[in-house]
């Protein structure tokens, strides 16, 4: 017998079918709420309403899991790339060799963008945060390829204009960065793999030869594997509800960019090391901070620990750490914001009061351990963000897509004043 779920408002009673998950979660279905009761449902910040069914990421916060399509995340952290996991996410399975050699050419015949678009960037002052630059390149790719307008584009147009998110992404990343900085802005080389691309255009300086690190390398693989897709987060959810307008790939992607920008997002690995430098400011003396983090009357708290949708673990920062000390060992960076970081990470590990209260160090933490170690500037740590959970975003526009789901339309309860006559402007 299926089940359903009761609410009784005035004395009368509904009843709304429960729908049942793969792994077990239950929602209540409430798509005839209005139309039933004349009334709607009041979740600020949607946290208890489901918009919709996805089969691309599952989460359990309280169990520390993360899967994309069924694999977890330790299994492809340790055996895949970011290539491959992308083409999961969007596509729904593993590519086999040949797809992925397809894919990757694919990606890497159209990592050059048109000239004009440094127009556009000359246009930003070097002191535009990067991510409204990439946000704005990103998006004006609706003018270059005006046929990704079109609501009912083909599969194969569909595909060309995934290829070139992927592909542009790293150029428009990088060019962001380079204006911030003022230096000449570099063009992609193909010869070398998508991170390691990336990196060469981040750090190569006109006349001087750069060698891409493989640890680095591997390590920003790795993290943007780890970032990849998240289910039903504020980004993401901006996407689908953009694209379900039947908006382009690009400018729904260039509002999650947006979405994404905000602090209360993107921003906690940029919050972790402006922390660690407000300690080094103050001496570096980490067992004055951990005293103030525990002193419930004190309004510092320690950025980087602990999760709030991961209750017990942030299973994407056990992968992250042992990247993170590579990155550091192979590097030799001798900095002093990065030994307080080591220095609090070793007292939350062993120190009961964290350990008691679950504030493990997140993925956000060693992310931001990373970005500096590698000199990325806190104001790209988010730009950092965006390039790992492109492949997400794709995967959300495409599934709304393919499910054709109607526009998003939430609702509200009014509270504003009743109907009142209107006083001319000389009476009043």
């Amino acid at each position: 017998m299926a089940k359903t779920a009761e609410l009784i408002i005035d004395g009368k009673s509904y009843k709304f079918p429960i729908v049942e998950g793969t792994e077990g979660e239950q929602g209540i279905d409430i798509s005839n709420l209005l139309e039933e009761t004349g009334a709607v449902t009041l979740d600020f910040g949607y946290k208890n309403t489901g918009a919709t069914k996805s089969a691309i990421t599952f989460l359990d916060g309280d169990k520390g899991i993360l899967r994309y399509r069924g694999y977890s995340i330790e299994d492809l952290a340790a055996k895949s790339t970011f290539l491959e996991v992308s083409y999961l996410l969007i596509f729904g399975e593993l590519p086999t060799a040949d797809q992925l050699t397809k894919f990757s050419d694919d990606i890497k015949n159209h990592t050059m963008v048109h000239e004009d678009i440094k127009k556009i960037l000359d246009g930003f002052p070097s002191s535009s945060h990067p991510m409204g630059v990439l946000a704005s390149l990103f998006c004006a790719q609706t003018a270059f390829y005006p046929e990704s307008l079109d609501p009912n584009r083909s599969s194969e147009g569909v595909y060309l204009s995934i290829v070139r998110s992927l592909a542009k992404m790293p150029t428009f990343a990088s060019w962001a960065y380079k204006n911030e900085v003022g230096h000449p802005v570099n063009y992609p080389d193909n010869s070398l793999d998508y991170c390691s691309r990336f990196l060469k255009m981040m750090f190569a300086l006109p006349a001087e030869k750069y060698e891409v690190d493989p640890v680095v390398a591997a390590a920003l693989d790795k993290l943007l594997i780890l970032h990849a897709d998240h289910e039903q987060n504020c980004s993401t959810s901006t996407v689908r509800i953009v694209g379900s307008s039947k908006a382009s790939i690009y400018s729904s992607i260039s509002a999650g960019i947006n979405a994404l920008w905000g602090p209360l997002h993107g921003g906690a690995n940029q919050e972790v090391i402006l922390m660690l430098e407000q300690i080094k400011k103050d001496g570096g003396d980490t067992d004055k901070w951990i005293a103030k983090a525990k002193d419930k009357n004190d309004p510092f708290r320690l950025m980087g620990f602990g999760h709030r949708v991961y209750k017990n673990f942030d299973p994407r920062a056990k992968i992250i750490k042992k990247a993170a000390d590579d990155v550091l060992e192979k590097l030799g960076v001798n900095d002093p914001t990065l030994e307080i970081a080591m220095k609090l990470e070793e007292i939350a590990l062993k120190d009961p009061y964290f350990i008691e209260r679950k504030l493990y160090p997140n993925v956000d933490f060693y992310s931001g351990i990373i970005y500096r170690a590698l000199g990325i500037p806190v104001d790209m740590f988010t730009v950092m963000f965006a390039i790992g959970r492109l492949p997400g975003w794709i995967a959300q526009w495409k599934e709304l897509r393919e499910n054709k789901e109607p526009i998003g339309r939430p609702r509200q309860i009014y509270t504003g004043q009743n109907l009142r006559p209107y006083v001319a402007l000389n009476k009043r």
